[in-house]
């Protein structure tokens, strides 16, 4: 049996050691979950939310340890990483809330002689699979519907954040879930392939790149089953001349910095009226300029690491294609220290000079670095933002709330933003476009993800 290891972004060592679960593992698993949602989906709704709610309270109650565990496994400043849990909590107590509503019966209008409704079941044993920069508000999002609803979970987290899943499974053991319902799987690419092409998974939810979305898909292939992907993003923003430059420039920062980038909602392309641009990129790169990179332990930093040094190479090597074809940086990296070749420190960039014909304003980016293009009208900025294989979110940034409904419908995209970004709302459904995937988690929609419909049409006797 093999060893994975969780290199710490923070200074390179070896974080966590665990053996990988085996195909011996997941058989185990699968019988446990399978025979475990049988009797679970006959335990009452209410009974399950107490256990549900008791597991919420038993994981916020952790919220220090698990704050330094993320900055530890994925770079994160331990000043913000508390947010996560807050974020958590938040989901997950209005997916509680709406449990009742969005998984009762519908029923329509009453017809003589019938009984008729539509009932929601659970799918069975669902496998959820999650991503390492946003560990906990990502898993979240499917994981309290799917559990709610009367199904078993299998959860394979992310290699680098493996201890969020062993959280989750703790604190779930002591809220007193029965056996068998949540379940964790340390596994590789290939090993997950065979578990979600078992005929006894019977719904598969993805967060990730586009090229894992593919390979999910892939291995699900020979079966009809629910598969949520939700992948990549190119996130636009639109500044119109009439925006309020203060909020906006600060809302836009963090938009773009915050996590290092790595958020698949962060603001990676900007397009400016021609009006304000320069008052706008002015403003903007004076506020970059104040992030503190450093260790993501010390209690003034508020940007740390990206999740490794490949992501880094990944980012500097966009930057570099970019300027080398005309664009500039607006940012001098002495200004930040920490910022090093061959390290996950990367300084924030700026971008100005940027087109559609370099990567940087095309292909995912996942890091802190922004592009700014000018632009002259609505239209030009619409025609922009729909420029690109991604569609998950996009924000209009204007005083005129009109103006902002009439170009939403026009934007490609799964969320339109007015007046702010990088924010999921748990009662809208989260949802995108084009590569970014399909499905949808949170909002009472998730609750029909996590469920098959069986309508019930009885004729009653006379």
């Amino acid at each position: 049996m093999s060893n994975f290891k969780t290199i710490s972004p923070v200074d390179g060592s070896v974080y966590i050691e665990k053996p990988y679960h085996t195909l011996e593992d997941i058989e185990d698993t699968l019988v446990k979950a399978k025979n475990a949602q049988k009797v679970w989906v006959s335990v009452p709704l209410e009974q399950r939310k107490e256990i549900i709610q008791h597991f919420i309270d038993i994981l916020v109650s952790h919220k220090e340890e698990i704050s330094e565990e993320i900055s530890r496994q994925m770079g994160r400043p331990i000043s913000q990483s508390g947010f996560e849990v807050n974020g958590f909590k938040e989901r997950a107590d209005y997916l509680l809330k709406i449990a009742d509503e969005s998984l009762e019966p519908y029923c329509p209008e009453e017809m003589a002689g019938f009984e008729r409704c539509i009932e929601k079941e659970p799918l069975g044993v669902i496998a959820i699979l999650s991503p390492w920069n946003y560990p906990f508000l990502t898993s979240v999002n499917v994981l309290i519907p799917a559990l709610l609803a009367g199904n078993a979970v299998i959860m394979k987290h992310s290699l680098q954040t493996p201890l969020v899943a062993e959280r989750y499974a703790e604190a779930f053991e002591e809220a007193g879930l029965p056996e068998g319902i949540f379940n964790v799987l340390h596994i590789q690419h290939k090993e997950t392939a065979v578990l979600l092409a078992d005929e006894r998974i019977d719904g598969v939810f993805f967060t990730g790149s586009v090229e894992g979305g593919f390979a999910v898909q892939e291995a699900v292939g020979n079966k009809f089953i629910p598969c949520g992907l939700e992948l990549g993003g190119k996130d636009p923003a639109y500044v119109r001349a009439d925006a309020n430059l203060e909020t906006t420039v600060s809302n836009l920062v963090d938009g773009s910095y915050f996590n290092s980038g790595q958020s698949c909602c962060g603001i990676e392309r900007i397009y400016v009226h021609e009006d304000v641009y320069d008052a706008f990129v002015e403003k903007f790169v004076e506020e970059t300029k104040q992030y503190k990179l450093g260790s993501p332990l010390e209690a003034g930093t508020n940007l740390g690491p990206m999740v490794k040094t490949g992501a880094s190479d990944h980012v500097r090597k966009q930057i570099q294609e970019a300027v080398e074809a005309g664009a500039k940086s607006l940012i001098d990296e002495s200004h930040f220290p920490a910022s090093k070749e061959g390290t996950p420190y990367l300084a924030p960039h700026v971008l100005v000079d940027v087109d559609h014909t370099m990567a940087v304003m095309q292909e995912e980016s996942f890091g802190p670095v922004v592009g700014i293009m000018k632009v002259s009208s609505d239209k030009e900025a619409v025609a922009l933002m729909n420029d690109s294989k991604y569609g998950l979110t996009a924000s209009i940034w204007t005083r005129d709330r009109d103006v902002a409904r009439a170009l939403s419908p026009q934007i490609e995209t799964g969320t339109v933003f007015m007046n702010r970004c990088d924010y999921l709302d748990p009662a809208l459904a989260w949802t995108g476009v084009k590569h970014t995937g399909r499905g949808v988690s949170l909002s009472p929609f998730v609750y029909d993800s996590v469920t098959r419909l069986k309508s019930i049409h009885f004729r009653l006797e006379e």
